[in-house]
C-alpha cells in the first residue's frame, strides 16, 4: 500500500502542511503552551560568587582602614575631600531610549559625583552606548522577566559599583523605561542630606516594603507548598517594586546573601504568580535591618491599568508639565525621583521640557 500520494494534485497539500508546520509550532509554543522559565547556570551562579566574594573582600579591607565602625559615616564625613557618590546600575533588555535625557539629567555634573554601570542583556543586539553610557556596560547575562535572572542581574550591577569605587554610598537601580523627575543636583542634596541619616549615621535605603496584598499567598507558594521554609515563612515575606535606591549598608548584605537566594532562585511551578525580582529584595532588607529602610521607593509607577503583570505606559499624548508636576508628589514627606513606564516614542517630548520643567526644581 502507498504511504504517500503520487500524484501532483495531492503532494502539494502535503508540502504545503509540512512546510506550516514550524509556524504551527511557533504560534502554539508561544499563545498555548506554558512559557519557559530559564534557569541560571551553575557557570553563571560560579561568576556571580567571585565577583561577590572579590566586592566583600575589598569592602572589608576598605573598612578596616578606618577607626570608625560605619562605613557609611565614613563616607560622608570624608566628603570635604572625596564626596560620597551615587552609582546609576540601568538594568535592561532593549536600547536604552531615554539615553538623551539622562545626558541632559548629567550634565554639568562632576565626575566625583555619580558612576554608571549598565547590565544590557548579551542575547538581544542593542546599539553601542554613547556619550556618558559609552564603555559603561559591565559583564552581563541573560535576563527574564518574572525570574531569577532579574534578581542576579541586580546583584551583579551592586557587585560591581561596589567593587569599582569605595566612594559608591547609593545604589540607584534603574530601567530601561525609566525617567529623571529631578535635576541630578536636587537628587544628590536629598540623598545626602544629614538630618535623613539614620541612627549610628547610618544612610537608610529607599525600598517599598509591603506586606498587606491579596496575591501574597499565591506567590509565597509559587514555588510549591512550603516550600519557602524554614527560611522565609509567610508573615515575613513582603513585595515591592524591583526599582530601589540602597545605602552601601544593603547593597553589601544583599551580595552576600546566600539562604535566601538559594529559595528564591528555584524555578516555579505556578508561573503566572512567579514575580521573584518583586519578593526578595524586600523580604531580605525587611528580615536583616527593617528601621534602616524607608519602606518606600523613589520611582514611581501607576498600576492603575496594568496589562498582564505590567504597568500604565506612558505615551506622547500624556506628556505635559502637569504629568511630571503629578509624578513627583507622594504620600510620603519627600518626592518622587523617577518614574516609569514610558514608551520609547515619549523621548522627544520629554527633551522639549527638560529644562523648563523636569529639572527646574
Amino acid at each position: 500500500m502507498a504511504m504517500f500520494p503520487s500524484t501532483p494534485s495531492a503532494i502539494v497539500p502535503v508540502l504545503a502542511l509540512l512546510l506550516s508546520l514550524p509556524v504551527l509550532y511557533f504560534f502554539v509554543s508561544s499563545h498555548i503552551l506554558p512559557p519557559h522559565q530559564i534557569s541560571i547556570s551553575d557557570p553563571d551562579e560560579l561568576d556571580d560568587l567571585s565577583l561577590f566574594h572579590k566586592a566583600i573582600a575589598m569592602d572589608a579591607t576598605n573598612f578596616s582602614r578606618h577607626s570608625t565602625r560605619h562605613p557609611s559615616r565614613r563616607s560622608h564625613l570624608s566628603a570635604a575631600v572625596r564626596r560620597p557618590k551615587i552609582a546609576f546600575l540601568f538594568l535592561t533588555n532593549s536600547e536604552l531610549y531615554f539615553a538623551p535625557l539622562w545626558e541632559r539629567f548629567f550634565a554639568n555634573v562632576t565626575l566625583k559625583q555619580y558612576n554608571i554601570y549598565v547590565h544590557a542583556d548579551p542575547f538581544v543586539k542593542i546599539p553601542p552606548l554613547e556619550g556618558v553610557f559609552r564603555d559603561k556596560v559591565i559583564p552581563s547575562k541573560r535576563t527574564q522577566r518574572s525570574s531569577p535572572t532579574l534578581i542576579s542581574a541586580a546583584r551583579r550591577l551592586l557587585a560591581t559599583a561596589m567593587l569599582d569605587d569605595p566612594l559608591n554610598t547609593y545604589f540607584a537601580l534603574i530601567s530601561q523605561h525609566c525617567i529623571p523627575l529631578h535635576s541630578f543636583n536636587y537628587l544628590y542634596d536629598f540623598l545626602f542630606d544629614m538630618k535623613k541619616l539614620y541612627k549610628d549615621l547610618d544612610f537608610r535605603s529607599y525600598i517599598e516594603i509591603l506586606d498587606d496584598q491579596p496575591f501574597l499567598w499565591d506567590r509565597y507558594n509559587a514555588r510549591g507548598s512550603d516550600v519557602m521554609i524554614p527560611e522565609v515563612h509567610f508573615d515575613e515575606f513582603r513585595v515591592g517594586s524591583q526599582f530601589f535606591v540602597l545605602s552601601r549598608k544593603h547593597a553589601s548584605m544583599v551580595i552576600k546573601d546566600r539562604k535566601l537566594w538559594r529559595k528564591f532562585k528555584l524555578p516555579c511551578l505556578n508561573l503566572n504568580s512567579c514575580y521573584p525580582e518583586e519578593h526578595y529584595f524586600p523580604t531580605m532588607l525587611s528580615l536583616q535591618d527593617p528601621k534602616g529602610c524607608t519602606r518606600f521607593t523613589l520611582t514611581r509607577v501607576n498600576w492603575t491599568d496594568s496589562v498582564d503583570g505590567h504597568p500604565h505606559t506612558y505615551h506622547p499624548p500624556e506628556i505635559s508639565p502637569g504629568l511630571i508636576y503629578d509624578l513627583r508628589k507622594s504620600n510620603s514627606t519627600y518626592s518622587y525621583m523617577f518614574a516609569r513606564k514610558f514608551s520609547p516614542d515619549c523621548l522627544n517630548p520629554l527633551m522639549e521640557m527638560a529644562d523648563s520643567v523636569i529639572f527646574k526644581d
